[in-house]
């Protein structure tokens, strides 16, 4: 006969997962109305932390890369010689991450107030600029949440009150944070892009969007595909004609859709970047030259795929 620890131990698996269903059932039970404003605003609180990553990741990146570059010439560095005593060459402490220091202004370093940190109110209540030194906030930081908003919308009207919703919002939201990310620094971060590999990998154990076998397939042939143009355009031309970061995104995108859906994401993000580069160049918004962020055209095609399925693989059949 059992013990009370051993009994207690065995019903806790079960009794976890009863809460958890039984929690899933009381958001499934709120009325519509009810369910989409909750969305949304998961989506806008969401898309609020995406802005600090979309900030402050490339400057954390960048203090690594600091360091690394240090040790390879034979020493540990200090905090002077990475950053300036206390604090690094652009003037910020010294411990910085994710979830420190406070967000501020990053003209004058104004600590944000909790009523100018609201998402997308905030920005327009103080008309796009800071309370303290009137400098303009960037555009970019209600576009973000309210792109998280839509994606948080999206996902509940697609698939429902599901762990399936909450995992294609997830995805959403990194794709966010990756493609502002590329269009800024033209980066695509292997802390971010290297996770959600594994993490598409995860999520389709449990056949959500695709079955484990489509999903390991799709995850070396997303990162081949690039790998294989990288390399052909090298040897052609004698330069690179696109990062690294695209071909990890891609197997991303193929651990989470499966390897049906990369044709169509290619030519989604083929076509788009196309007309936009070709757009910007003849508007001299850009250089011939000069090279163009491939990560949010990927993010856009993965994006259709996910809410609209591969809509042109039935043209093309409709075509022949």
């Amino acid at each position: 006969m059992m013990d009370s620890t051993a009994r207690a131990a065995s019903l806790a698996p079960a009794t976890s997962i009863d809460t958890a269903a039984s929690f899933a059932a009381a958001i499934g039970a709120l009325p519509p109305g009810m369910l989409m404003g909750f969305a949304i605003v998961i989506g806008l609180v969401v898309g609020s932390f995406l802005n600090v990553v979309v900030h402050r990741l490339p400057i954390m990146l960048e203090r690594a890369w600091r360091a690394d570059a240090a040790e390879a010439f034979g020493h540990a560095p200090t905090t002077g010689e990475l950053f300036g005593n206390d604090s690094a060459p652009d003037g910020l402490p010294a411990r910085y991450n994710l979830w420190l220091p406070r967000s501020a202004c990053p003209h004058c370093g104004h600590v944000l107030r909790v009523w100018e940190n609201i998402p997308v109110a905030s920005w327009l209540a103080l008309r796009g600029r800071c309370s303290q030194c009137g400098s303009r906030v960037s555009v970019r930081y209600p576009l973000i949440e309210l792109a998280g908003a839509v994606c948080a919308a999206g996902a509940l009207l697609a698939f429902g009150p599901t762990g399936k919703a909450l995992a294609a919002f997830a995805l959403c939201a990194t794709l966010i944070a990756t493609s502002a990310i590329d269009l800024e620094h033209q980066l695509l971060p292997d802390a971010i892009t290297l996770p959600l590999i594994w993490a598409g990998l995860l999520v389709n154990l449990a056949e959500t969007f695709t079955d484990l076998h489509t999903a390991v397939i799709g995850a070396v042939a997303g990162y081949l595909a690039l790998w294989c143009v990288y390399w052909l355009f090298k040897l052609l031309r004698g330069v690179e004609g696109m990062g690294h970061g695209d071909f990890k995104l891609l197997a991303a995108l193929g651990a989470w859709l499966g390897w049906t859906a990369l044709p169509q994401i290619v030519v989604i993000a083929a076509v788009t970047g196309a007309v936009i580069g070709l757009a910007a160049t003849l508007s001299g918004r850009m250089r011939f030259e000069e090279p163009l962020p491939f990560g949010p055209y990927l993010a856009a095609g993965a994006l259709v795929t996910l809410f609209a399925g591969t809509p042109l693989y039935a043209v093309f059949a409709w075509g022949n």
